[in-house]
């Protein structure tokens, strides 16, 4: 047979037959159907193969999002995670040159955000140091992914009860709207009286006329502490440290984002667990943070749409005007006046704890060590009558 006459394809039966071509390439005829079915195979587990490698990675996507929502409450409202990076790195750099330059104000924010960041996120720094480029950009879209997600949620959840809180405490004429903010803020006269600075009297006609017509005169900005801040909503000229940031409000938001909604109806009670400041890491990375002070204030604004600056208050400097008062403080006496204020929002937080009272003698006479002596008795004695 001449090679090209056309050649029984084997297992196809004599009438069916291969292309009447030369084959040169020395190939054995094979069957159609059995070479598709293979490469249906091949095209399956390589699509397997896949979605095995593309597990893992939307798994880590997933966990980078989720953890990314303790940022903005925890760490920094406004700052972007690549410049307290970048902070971080500028300040190493310079102690291996031995620069000790000095670090401005701004420089200090930083560090002590990146700081407070890998408090938060702890697996974050070792993470940034085994990934490539392309890698860490990729997870840290994801972590702001998370942390701005958290905040808007946060944000939302305190307009509604920010507009509750108000209209059950103080019961104004006008009730607020809990899905409208055109009526708040210097528009509405408890919200207007809760953002007024301290150094105006919301009462007298002449500070609310000056306040709308924002007049040179009463220009309301982030220079100012605002009456909502403060404890029963009254302060002192004289002391303006009194009762700051101590306000049944600030209390109520805490409670609303870092337990629950439900537990912010239970802000009145006090406890005496100040010690819980030192026993729980939680509690002291929570009570650093001052994210609720500056959700409240925009709750309390008319403000519809999350921003930094509303007219001439400055967000961001108000943030960081709050941070300055805990972490920047002139010296000792004012450090121990800040944990003072730090236990008092332990309590009032976390409520009692008297662990510190279970010595020996008490824990003897409970139950358990009851219960403990009781059995021994019994086994001796069974041996006994043995």
């Amino acid at each position: 047979m001449s090679q090209s006459e056309s050649v029984s394809e084997p297992g196809l039966g004599n009438g069916v037959h291969a292309l009447s071509l030369p084959d040169l390439s020395g190939a054995v005829p094979t069957s159609a159907e059995a070479r598709a079915k293979r490469r249906i195979a091949a095209l399956e587990e390589e699509l397997q193969t896949m979605k095995d490698e593309r597990g893992p990675k939307q798994r880590k996507m997933t966990y980078y999002v989720a953890q990314g929502r303790a940022v903005r409450r925890m760490t920094v409202l406004y700052t972007s995670l690549e410049n307290l990076i970048a902070e971080n790195d500028r300040r190493y750099e310079g102690s291996l040159v031995n620069d000790i330059a000095q670090n401005t104000t701004e420089q200090n924010r930083l560090q002590r955000g990146y700081l407070a960041l890998t408090q938060t996120l702890p697996w974050l720094h070792a993470k940034l140091a085994d990934c490539d480029y392309d890698e860490s950009e990729e997870m840290l879209k994801k972590i702001r992914r998370g942390a701005d997600a958290a905040r808007g949620d946060d944000t939302s959840t305190l307009k509604d009860l920010v507009a509750a809180w108000i209209n059950q405490d103080f019961r104004p004429t006008i009730l607020l709207r809990s899905n409208d903010k055109h009526l708040r803020g210097f528009a509405h006269d408890v919200c207007g009286k809760l953002l007024c600075p301290t150094e105006w009297d919301w009462n007298d006609d002449r500070v609310k006329a000056g306040i709308h017509d924002r007049t040179t005169d009463f220009i309301v900005s982030e220079n100012s502490w605002p009456l909502f801040v403060y404890q029963n909503y009254t302060f002192d000229d004289s002391n303006l440290e009194q009762g700051l940031f101590m306000s049944k409000i600030l209390v109520q938001a805490f409670k609303a984002v870092f337990t629950s909604p439900s537990s912010a109806r239970e802000a009145d009670g006090d406890g005496d667990g100040a010690d819980i400041l030192e026993n729980n890491r939680r509690a002291r990375r929570a009570l650093n943070q001052v994210k609720v002070k500056t959700c409240v204030r925009f709750a309390l604004s008319s403000v519809s749409s999350w921003r930094t600056v509303d007219g001439n208050f400055d967000y961001e400097v108000f943030w960081n005007n709050i941070v300055d008062f805990f972490k920047d403080v002139p010296g000792p006496i004012a450090r121990h006046r800040v944990t003072k204020l730090l236990e008092w929002w332990t309590r009032k937080i976390f409520g009692k704890n008297h662990r510190e009272d279970l010595t020996p003698e008490v824990v003897s006479k409970m139950s358990v060590t009851t219960l403990a002596e009781q059995r021994k008795r019994l086994e001796e004695s069974a041996f006994d009558s043995d």
